[in-house]
Formats: structure tokens, C-alpha cells, sequence
């Protein structure tokens, strides 16, 4: 009897170990044959078996929150950017991750990151890697980067030729902007309440910090003629790649094109605008893998998304697609490479975008504002600044 009880008690255990565990993913090319490879070794070792499975991007959000507590999910994707975080925990579908990491993982991992995927106080997914914009230069015009505006301005205006520009970016957007509200004050788009979370009643892009903001980049077009009108990111791109431009504000995502056009190009900080009172940094977008709360094999699931983000795991998948991992120890594996050492220094300047849902109403209006301001020289960026907030404030009701 004490050996058939055994005998069960060890079937039991196994059937346990090789169950097995769904992942979502959106990756495509090397970063899915990495994500399969993961999976295998993880296979061999755990003996559960890991089925992976391709969702297109725009689907997952959505898919998630309504399948999880049906039990139609998966039981860990792979990835979702940090701000989704906001939607999803309302919903109830992110597992807790705090519990489940040690002080020496997040210690690895860059503040800023654990910053963004943490949402009303807790741990929501395990960063992996970010993107950012910076200032990206062509090294045929610029041998080192500009560390000051009156540098950087220098060689804007020598490179802005009848052939040549000397400084293009995506003008009218905020994303791609928000480094100088940053730079003049706003230290977010939302403040923070005493726990540590976004306060959407407490908007930081008005006031005189909206209005310098907005005024330096109308003056980016207006007083020291370096963005033209009609100028939008395929517009600054196209030229960079043409090897016309000498500098851009633009991320990672476009380094593959530059370097198929065999552009020379380096990786900084913009330089302090004028008047501003902190160095400029960026948004911050930063990509994780997040945990199914209504799993049925949640140990499995983290330990499986634990081993994916350890620093080793991070410097073979940036080799397998060019991802600037946010674990300190994989980015000094790769201090040699300069995109992820160059993005390295910039992350460290920047700030999550908001994970909050309220931020969807923001984004409209700003842009809006900034079309205002760059639209005529005598445009009043103060009335601008006034209208945007009030537009906000109606738009998420605070």
C-alpha cells in the first residue's frame, strides 16, 4: 500500500512538473526564434512544456482582459509596453510580481524601468527592455555630440545649407517633444500623490513650464530657422537617411534603416535648451513581461518570465534583435556596442510615459497645442498653453 501511495504521490508530482504554460507574443523573425529557443531550454529543465504563441500587437490588450478571467489567455505575454499596465490592472488580469523577485533582480534592473511597470504601488511585470528618443547625429557632419545649446546651435545653422539641414525632427509631436517640457519643469505629464502615484487632477504641462516649452520649440522654427514648415518624422527621417541631415531627435526604431543607408551616426543627449532648469530627458517607453492572475500553472508561468529577463538571457536577445535591455548587468555585457551605450545614458535622463488610462486624453490636445504654436510667428503660446489644459482637464474630467 506504501508503495502504491508512492507511486501515485510521484505520477502526481510529475503530471504537476510537466504541465504546461501558454505564452502570447507579438515578436517576429530572430526575436520569436529566441523566444522558441528560450522555451525549449526551459522545457528540458523544468519539464514543463511551453507552447508559444503569435498574437498580432494591437490584439493582446484587448484579447487579455477579456479572456483572463474566462480562462482564454495566456499565461504570460511576451511583452506588452508599460503603458498598458494602467487598463490592465483595473481589470484585474496582471498578476503581483513584487513577491516573486529578489532584492539583487531589481537592484540589476535601471529605476527608471521598475518605475514604469509598477502601477498603484506594485510590481505588475518584469522589465525587460526600453526605447527612448535621443539625439541621433551623422558623424560626416558632427565628430562629437553637442554638450551645450550654444554648440548645438552652432552646428545646426553651419549644416543648414542649400543642400543640407542642419537639425530635423517630428515637430509636431509630443512624444517626440516632451523632453523639453521636461527640460523647463514638468517633471511628468501628471504629478504624483503622497503614495507615489500619477494624480490626473494634477496636470504639470501648463502654466509658465507649457508656456516655455511650447515657446522654445516655435522658436526651433521660427526664430532660429532650423525646422522648416511642412517637416514631419518621414520628412527628418527621409533626409537623415539620404545623408542631408546632420541631426535628429529619433529612437531605435529607425537605427536599422540608418545603418542600411550606411550612415555613420552616434547616440546622445539633446543638450540643456536655453533658460531650462534641468537637462532634457525623454519619454520613456519600457517593455515587459507580464503574468496571467487568473493562471492555473502561476509558478510555472514565473519562474518562466523570471528566466527571460535575467541579464544573460537580455544580452542574447538584444544579439537577436537589437533591444536596449533595461538589466544594468546585460547593458555593461555590451558597453562595446554604442546603440546600448549610447540609449543607456538617455534612460537615464528620462521618465516612464504614464501608465495611467487618462493619459489617452492628453495626447490630442497637446499635439494640437503644439500645431497651434508652430503654425504662425505671432502665434500666443500663453493662450495656447490655456486652452490645452482646459481642454484636458474637461477631456478626463478633473
Amino acid at each position: 500500500m506504501r508503495k502504491a501511495l508512492a507511486v501515485l504521490a510521484l505520477g502526481l508530482s510529475l503530471a504537476l512538473a510537466q504541465g504546461k504554460i501558454t505564452v502570447w507574443t507579438h515578436f517576429g523573425g530572430p526575436e520569436l526564434e529566441w523566444l522558441k529557443a528560450q522555451a525549449r531550454t526551459f522545457e528540458k529543465t523544468s519539464g514543463t512544456k511551453v507552447e508559444v504563441v503569435e498574437v498580432p500587437f494591437g490584439d493582446i490588450k484587448q484579447k487579455f482582459i477579456l479572456g483572463a478571467p474566462q480562462g482564454q489567455a495566456a499565461d504570460l505575454v511576451v511583452s506588452i509596453p508599460h503603458d498598458w499596465l494602467g487598463e490592465m490592472a483595473q481589470a484585474g488580469v496582471l498578476e503581483p510580481m513584487g513577491k516573486y523577485v529578489t532584492p539583487s533582480y531589481l537592484g540589476d534592473i535601471q529605476p527608471v524601468a521598475v518605475e514604469a511597470f509598477t502601477f498603484g504601488g506594485r510590481l505588475l511585470g518584469l522589465p525587460a527592455f526600453a526605447e527612448s528618443v535621443a539625439l541621433i547625429y551623422n558623424k560626416k557632419y558632427v565628430k562629437e555630440p553637442p554638450k551645450t545649446w550654444e554648440e548645438f546651435l552652432d552646428l545646426a545653422r553651419r549644416h543648414t545649407t542649400g543642400s543640407t539641414f542642419g537639425f530635423l525632427y517630428n515637430i509636431g509631436d509630443p512624444y517626440f517633444n516632451f523632453g523639453f517640457f521636461r527640460a523647463y519643469g514638468a517633471e511628468n505629464v501628471f504629478a504624483k500623490d503622497a503614495k507615489g502615484n500619477l494624480d490626473p487632477s494634477r496636470l504639470l504641462l501648463g502654466g509658465e513650464v507649457g508656456e516655455k516649452a511650447l515657446q522654445f520649440i516655435k522658436d526651433l522654427r521660427f526664430k532660429y530657422n532650423l525646422v522648416p514648415e511642412g517637416v514631419d518624422y518621414g520628412v527628418a527621417d527621409g533626409a537623415f537617411k539620404d545623408g542631408a541631415l546632420a541631426m535628429i531627435i529619433n529612437g531605435p526604431w529607425a537605427l536599422g534603416d540608418y545603418k542600411k543607408a550606411k550612415i555613420d551616426f552616434g547616440i546622445a543627449p539633446f543638450p540643456t535648451p536655453p533658460g531650462a532648469k534641468n537637462p532634457w530627458g525623454p519619454f520613456l517607453g519600457v517593455q515587459g513581461v507580464v503574468v496571467n492572475a487568473y493562471s492555473k500553472n502561476k509558478t510555472a508561468a514565473v519562474n518562466f518570465a523570471k528566466t527571460l529577463v535575467s541579464g544573460k538571457n537580455l544580452v542574447s536577445f538584444n544579439q537577436a534583435g537589437g533591444r536596449i535591455p533595461v538589466s544594468k548587468s546585460a547593458a555593461k555585457t555590451l558597453e562595446k556596442d554604442p546603440v546600448v551605450a549610447g540609449f543607456s545614458k538617455v534612460f537615464a535622463l528620462g521618465t516612464p510615459m504614464p501608465n495611467i488610462p487618462e493619459m489617452g486624453k492628453v495626447w490630442g490636445p497637446w499635439g494640437n497645442a503644439i500645431s497651434l504654436a508652430i503654425q504662425r510667428p505671432d502665434s500666443n503660446v500663453k493662450k495656447i498653453v490655456e486652452d490645452m489644459v482646459a481642454e484636458i482637464r474637461k477631456a478626463i474630467g478633473r
